[in-house]
């Protein structure tokens, strides 16, 4: 039987065209109303921007699952939290959510939505590629983790709006010639303040004061029931309050799988700058957590006037217990002491180490 004589280049190119992409990348500027999407098909050159709002966005990813063997996508961690993530990750595409960074790499002067997804696209096609360091990707918590994280950030959230509004009020004392501390507005303090004011003054202030107690009522509430859910023992000097704090801060201890890993999360470390055979140390990065690095120096202050006979604290004595040792020298030392007890937290919630090992004194706050 003859077989019909076929032109190879013909083939090769039917061949190709029937053959299904192995990667198909998607990098999304996302905003409230509108998501920019630029695609960049296995290797190819990145395609014009397509803007589509989020409900329809998701049914043309559905649409693209079938393109390729894999679709991947990457969007920067802002204000929309991770639900998209959760989404995309739920219809089987490969997501990542990254650092915001300035996208405008050659510092051009334009930056728009179509711009910034174009150079998520390729960073993200270099770091499928293999290329780990082409995005720097944040961790995703689970809906459990990033719910009890809300808790105690709402906690936060609160008394800062305590200590908002009663600046407002102190400052409105203090264009009255009344000069006043923070806790003006509570009971005992008022009781003695407002005979002595106008009552026009009286009357502002009492809008302050009404808005103040909502607030503490619930400052007070969520502070109870974080120290509530803290675990009865613990390291003397740890309170409740701060124990639960750096553990929603953290969500899973046993994602570090070593101690430069919590340092470098806690921003505690210091930095470098060097050049040839020049060299600079510079002050701590402050990568990281800002909430949990608050935390942890707040607890190495503890650390030193409750557990004098720990080891972290006997290495630093040489500083804390010298009269004559600086400010500059006692802030080095906080900060190393901070960023050990981090490792130190690590390995005990882990089971690498046991509190003895540490020469913690530990109290049972149910007890």
């Amino acid at each position: 039987m003859n077989q019909p004589n076929l032109n190879t280049s013909e083939v090769r190119a039917e061949q190709a065209a029937s053959k299904k992409p192995q990667t198909l990348k998607l990098g999304l500027d996302v905003h409230a109303d509108t998501i920019v999407v630029v695609r960049i098909l296995e290797h190819s050159a990145p395609q014009p921007a397509q803007t589509f709002t989020p409900a329809r966005f998701l049914d043309w990813v559905k649409t693209q699952l079938v393109l390729a063997e894999a679709v991947h996508s990457g969007y920067e961690a802002g204000p929309f939290g991770y639900g998209l993530h959760r989404a995309l990750v739920a219809l089987g595409v490969h997501n990542v959510v990254t650092q915001p960074v300035c996208l405008d790499e050659q510092h051009k002067g334009v930056n728009h939505d179509p711009s910034d997804a174009r150079q998520l696209a390729l960073r993200l096609d270099r770091y499928v590629a293999g290329n780990a360091h082409a995005l720097a990707t944040v961790r995703v918590p689970t809906p459990e983790e990033e719910q009890k994280r809300i808790e105690s950030r709402q906690r936060e959230q609160l008394k800062r709006e305590v200590q908002r509004v009663a600046a407002q009020g102190r400052s409105l004392l203090l264009t009255q010639g009344q000069r006043e501390k923070k806790g003006w507005w509570k009971a005992a303090r008022w009781a003695e303040l407002h005979p002595q004011l106008p009552a026009w003054l009286v009357t502002r202030l009492e809008c302050f004061r009404r808005v103040l107690t909502l607030l503490s009522a619930e400052l007070d509430a969520a502070t109870t029931a974080l120290e509530v859910a803290a675990p009865a023992l613990r390291p003397k000097g740890l309170g409740g309050l701060s124990a639960e704090v750096v553990d929603r801060e953290i969500g899973d201890w046993h994602r570090f799988t070593n101690r430069r890993q919590v340092g470098s999360y806690t921003g505690l470390c210091g930095g470098v700058s060097a050049s040839g055979r020049s060299t600079h140390l510079l002050p701590i990065t402050k990568h990281g957590n800002v909430r949990l690095r608050t935390a942890l120096v707040e607890l190495a202050w503890r650390l030193v006037v409750w557990q004098r006979d720990s080891a972290l604290v006997k290495k630093w004595w040489g500083v804390f217990g010298n009269p004559r040792a600086t400010k500059a020298a006692r802030k080095k030392a906080i900060v190393a002491i901070a960023r050990q007890r981090a490792v130190d937290l690590w390995r005990g919630r882990t089971g690498r180490a046991q509190p003895a090992a540490f020469g913690w004194t530990m109290v049972n706050a149910a007890a």
